[in-house]
């Protein structure tokens, strides 16, 4: 089975983790050349293209100008325990068992507008990047086409003939994969909760399911996708009514 997930704009460099283990990005060299384009925008540049403020602008500023090409623990950190996002408090690593990092190694891609596609113990520097900025890099418009088929290739290398592909990412990641060309079928998981009555996607509640579908993933060692019918974390509970072949939806 394999999952992608966004990342996250909050990051947690800070607390204590339970390895040393990593492994580094593939795509090194596409993100060299993302962030030389991103050097050479100003603050003011960098709050207009990604609609921040003055102080993250300053921020993120200091990190394209400090990013540094080597890679080590000194530097950068895990991406799984650097993204602090809901996905990843609902996924809530700190309190995985350091055996199931294996698991999680094999499972889980991380989608990622700097990195295009990271396994949770690449190493990454301090960023904000997000993959529907329109940055242009050479004749690439926007990140979707720079970018372009490398992500779904690189699924594709990792993916056998059928095996369960779960969507569990943001719309605004996963455009940048390819479903049509993928080995196997796209299952999209969709989390709903009862809000005055109607059930509604509420975004932070949505979020945050998708990380406990992963966690679910790892500590029911799910392999086949029927089994995360039986997904129950938080509530949720699976409504074939409501669901089809690729958008499963549960419900609260």
């Amino acid at each position: 089975m394999k999952i992608v997930v966004s990342p996250a704009k909050s990051l947690d460099f800070e607390s204590q983790i339970p390895t040393n283990e990593y492994t580094l990005p593939r795509f090194l060299t596409e993100t060299d050349k993302l962030n030389a384009a991103l050097k050479k925008k100003s603050r003011k540049k960098l709050s207009d293209l990604m609609s921040i403020s003055a102080a993250l602008a300053e921020l993120n500023y200091d990190r394209n100008q400090t990013r540094g090409i080597d890679y080590t623990l000194d530097n950068a950190r895990q991406a799984v325990y650097a993204f602090n996002g809901d996905v990843y408090l609902g996924l809530d690593i700190h309190s995985l068992n350091p055996e199931k990092l294996p698991q999680l190694q094999e499972k889980l891609r991380i989608l990622s507008g700097l990195y295009g596609l990271l396994k949770p113990l690449d190493l990454i520097q301090p960023y904000r990047l997000e993959m529907g900025t329109k940055l242009k890099v050479g004749r690439k418009n926007d990140l979707y086409a720079f970018w372009d088929k490398k992500v779904t290739e690189s699924l594709n290398e990792e993916l056998e003939a059928g095996e369960p592909f779960i969507n569990l990412a943001s719309n605004e990641y996963f455009k940048v994969v390819k479903p049509e060309l993928l080995k196997s079928p796209v299952i999209t998981p969709i989390f709903k909760d009862y809000v005055n009555g109607n059930l509604k996607v509420v975004s932070f509640h949505a979020k945050k399911a998708r990380g406990m579908m992963t966690r679910f993933v790892l500590d029911k060692n799910i392999e086949n996708a029927e089994s995360l019918k039986t997904f129950n974390y938080g509530n949720y509970e699976f409504d074939e009514k409501q669901s089809n072949a690729q958008e499963w939806v549960f419900v609260r």
